[in-house]
């Protein structure tokens, strides 16, 4: 009875995919952190060139 409860595997799938996207969400966070004064100086050319 107790190894049948450790045995089941639901869910599982659904703990993965959390866990990639966190770890997704975590690099594009440290990115955006480390190049955010430099993608903000592209949108203020851009938005100067349009005007």
């Amino acid at each position: 009875m107790l190894r049948s409860f450790f045995a089941k595997e639901e869910g599982q799938g659904l703990v993965e995919y959390a866990l990639i996207l966190v770890l997704i969400a975590i690099v594009v966070i440290g990115i955006l952190t480390l190049l955010g004064g430099k993608v903000s100086q592209v949108f203020s050319s851009i938005n100067s060139g349009l005007s």
